[in-house]
């Protein structure tokens, strides 16, 4: 009590004429104080503010610009990472995206291969040709590419996430563990061989092309079979093995259309 202050608050009554005269008793009222109380008074918090976290943890809806730029939120460090553990593959890839797949990397790796494969199949015919007269520029190269980079790398992904939702590679029956995003980030980052394979392909000697193309073949489906097959693998056996089977047969497809419509 000795460390409590006080308010005293007199209270004087005109009593018999005598404004001198003051009961203790009854006139004093004592009133706690809060000056010795430094703690300051919290300032209610705005319930109209959001921290970063509730940023990061609000829905994205899908006719917003919001819910497409979050599959572009890469800088160059981590896409530059990816495309050289798609080349030395020493992690599974799916382990390297850590629920963050990209769709940055596999459009402008996808865009890349597409003008190498316009610019050296370009260079290619011009070798092939006769020289008596004037060179045309075919551009049905460019669509060519740009149909057959671009169909492949949206379409097989989306057939693959697909059947593996039908038959059911996830904890719970008709779910896959393996998004629709994942599958194609794994596509678009299994392209980034075609790009040191179509700088080199140009030769005239028609053996190297093939031995160029088949190694971009090997390296890429390696790349496909080795991350799919932890995915694929849960289903029934007999399942598995055809989905392999079909990753396998439509990336020969893409490997071939490459060495015959550009470096034949």
């Amino acid at each position: 009590m000795a460390n409590r202050s006080y308010d005293v608050v007199v209270d004087v009554d005109d009593h018999e004429g005598d404004l001198g005269h003051t009961d203790l008793q009854e006139d004093l009222e004592f009133h706690s104080s809060n000056f010795n109380d430094t703690q300051p008074s919290k300032i209610p918090p705005d319930s109209t503010y959001q921290t970063p976290s509730s940023y990061s943890s609000s829905k994205h809806y899908l006719w917003t610009l919001s819910f497409y730029a979050q599959f572009f939120a890469v800088d160059t460090s981590h896409v530059l990472h990816r495309c050289f553990s798609a080349l030395v593959p020493r992690r599974p890839f799916l382990d390297i995206l850590d629920g963050n797949p990209d769709l940055y990397g596999p459009f402008w790796i996808a865009t890349t291969v597409v003008f190498i494969l316009f610019l050296t199949g370009t260079i290619s015919q011009y070798l092939a040709s006769h020289h008596d007269k004037a060179f045309v520029y075919n551009f049905k190269l460019l669509s060519g590419a740009a149909g057959l980079v671009y169909g492949y790398t949206a379409i097989v992904p989306v057939a693959l996430w697909a059947l593996l939702r039908w038959f059911g590679s996830g904890n719970a029956p008709g779910d896959s563990n393996i998004s629709l995003v994942e599958c194609w980030a794994l596509y678009g980052y299994a392209n980034v061989i075609w790009i040191p394979v179509a700088l080199i392909s140009w030769s005239p000697i028609s053996i190297l092309n093939y031995v160029f193309v088949a190694v971009g073949f090997a390296v890429s489906v390696v790349f496909l079979t080795r991350n799919l097959w932890p995915v694929v693998s849960v289903t029934e056996a007999k399942i598995s093995r055809i989905l392999v089977i079909g990753v396998v047969a439509a990336h020969a497809g893409l490997a071939i259309a490459i060495k015959f419509l550009f470096f034949a």
